[in-house]
């Protein structure tokens, strides 16, 4: 992403004004859904299937979002709003770290978690994590490739931990 693509979208949400009010709802909200929702997997999984079952969906995307947070702590990659000089739609006071994004990581392993145990929970909660990982990009806050990696780390860890083991 440029600098100039950044402010064409600057421009365009500040003559959207409604637009630029969802995106920030989205930005802000809609993680919440899913942390909300990921203990309630937690338990239901802990009541109604095997032990097995609870134990991966809790080490999963435990192990997940440390490894996306030591990488990201070891990479260090400047944000959009840092490497480019932009004014990030959504203002945030974080330096580096940019790359992978951990929300994007943190809303798919969990997404994975959901599509373990039930397919239609799996699928909203990839919509869902696509309106973040969105959001996040347009925002200023990250780079696409900080989402994309983010999301696919996790979409790989996840087949792997949750359907091939």
């Amino acid at each position: 992403m440029t600098k100039s693509r950044y402010d064409r979208i600057e421009k365009f949400f500040n003559n959207h004004e409604k637009l630029y009010f969802l995106l920030r709802i989205i930005y802000k909200y809609a993680s919440y859904p899913v942390f909300v929702l990921y203990p309630l997997l937690l338990l239901y999984t802990l009541w109604n299937r095997q032990i097995a079952d609870f134990v991966k969906i809790l080490v999963i995307p435990a192990v997940t979002f440390v490894m996306v947070t030591l990488l990201r702590l070891v990479i260090n990659k400047a944000r959009p709003y840092e490497a480019l000089d932009i004014n990030p739609l959504i203002r945030k006071n974080k330096n580096g770290q940019s790359f992978p994004s951990r929300h994007a990581a943190s809303v798919f392993i969990i997404a994975m978690a959901f599509l373990y145990v039930n397919i239609y929970a799996g699928i909203a909660m990839i919509i869902l994590g696509i309106l973040i990982c969105v959001s996040r990009v347009l925002a200023g806050v990250h780079y696409v490739s900080d989402v994309i990696v983010g999301a696919v780390i996790s979409v790989i860890l996840g087949v792997f931990g949750f359907f091939i083991i």
